[in-house]
């Protein structure tokens, strides 16, 4: 089949990106051609996908993701798919992957009722309702339990068009036999002592991740805990945040880095996984982190929480969020018995269903495709 494959933006180390790349290679790897088409591309172009940037300017994020539509018509137009596949949502979708949450229960929930006035929100909750709605016939990848009742809640969208997917976690991300070493070297590299407590956040978005939720915590530490050190990884800027630390007093306790190809270093050598997201679809460094024996503490509302619960291997917080109760589990689990908790990921980790998501979704695609019989007549 021919597969036209949308998305906004692709940079090495979001999540979102990581699933569109895998699902991408696999529904090439069972023989058909993928075509993306996007916005800007940064990093390597892997072999076997036809990689088109597409031009599209504009005054704001908005502005370009409406040129970016139109253009991407046109040339469907020009050059017709069997099925387009989206990782964000936007019109004209024959299935899209839910990676993001529902944006009109975030602008409901999180933002003022001035915010529902605004272009930026116009903008948002039309391309949502292009994708969501009753009459719509786009079909639905879904990622996250968490999601598909808020989504039936605002657009009335029918059952029969949600598709479940599990978790897509990379094996690379699973405690190796040096883990150990692995741990050693990367806190010798940064000047971390062997028993001192070492936090690690894992996200693109510091803001909607819940970072100065993190650096509120962190500053709350009792003195016995103030060796504790924070390193952030993230393609986001983080001024704002080195401000907050400062004004915190814990500001040479924090180290930003931006993506990196080594992360199962990082989850060998931290001592706690911290991600008190605001809003979080899924949450995939939750299982990346499990998988890899490091303990979590987040919250319930992101989609991938319940996994946390059920391993035994962290704390998921209740739903509101209280920074006081965050700053209690964060002091219990650096002083508790971590390699018990370490224990329960590693044998959760061995038997969980995490690892399917690129191949199944293959599948799907394959199956909901509006012009599956015509490719397959030719």
């Amino acid at each position: 089949m021919q597969l036209a494959v949308c998305l906004f933006k692709y940079f090495p180390y979001g999540g979102l990106q990581r699933d569109f790349l895998r699902i991408a290679l696999a529904c090439r790897a069972r023989g058909h051609r993928v075509r993306v088409l996007t916005l800007g591309w940064t990093g390597e172009r892997p072999q076997g996908l036809d990689i088109e940037v597409v031009a599209a300017r504009g005054l704001s994020g908005p502005a370009r993701y409406r040129n970016f539509c139109t253009a991407v018509q046109q040339r469907l137009a020009q050059a017709p798919a069997d099925a387009v596949v989206g990782f964000n949502k936007m019109p004209g979708l024959d299935i899209y992957y839910a990676a993001d949450p529902c944006y009109a229960h975030k602008a409901r929930t999180q933002r003022g009722p001035l915010y529902r006035l605004s272009p930026r929100y116009r903008h948002f909750s039309h391309y949502e309702r292009a994708v969501f709605a009753a009459s719509a016939n786009t079909e639905i990848l879904m990622i996250s339990d968490l999601q598909k009742p808020l989504f039936q809640h605002y657009y009335g969208t029918p059952a029969t068009r949600f598709h479940e997917l599990p978790p897509g976690i990379d094996p690379s991300r699973r405690a190796t036999p040096d883990a150990a070493d692995q741990r050693r070297g990367l806190r010798a590299e940064f000047g971390i002592e062997a028993t001192q407590p070492l936090l690690l956040m894992i996200g693109s978005g510091f803001r909607t991740k819940g970072l100065d939720r993190v650096l509120e915590g962190l500053a709350s530490l009792p003195p016995a805990l103030a060796a504790t050190r924070l390193f952030v990884i993230g393609q986001d800027d983080p001024r704002a945040f080195q401000r907050l630390a400062r004004r915190l007093g814990v500001g040479d306790r924090v180290r930003f880095f931006s993506g990196r190809d080594d992360v199962p270093r990082f989850l060998q050598g931290a001592d706690l996984l911290v991600h008190p997201a605001y809003s979080e679809n899924t949450g995939t460094v939750l299982l990346e982190a499990l998988v890899a024996g490091l303990p979590v503490l987040t919250t319930a509302n992101c989609g991938y929480a319940g996994h946390v619960a059920r391993s035994g291997g962290g704390r998921v917080l209740p739903d509101p969020f209280r920074q006081a109760d965050f700053n209690h589990a964060l002091a219990e689990l650096l002083t508790g018995d971590r390699a018990v908790l370490r224990r329960r990921a590693l044998d959760w980790a061995g038997q969980a269903d995490i690892y399917r998501l690129a191949e199944q979704a293959a599948v799907l695609i394959e199956r909901l495709a509006p012009g599956r019989e015509r490719a397959c007549a030719s």
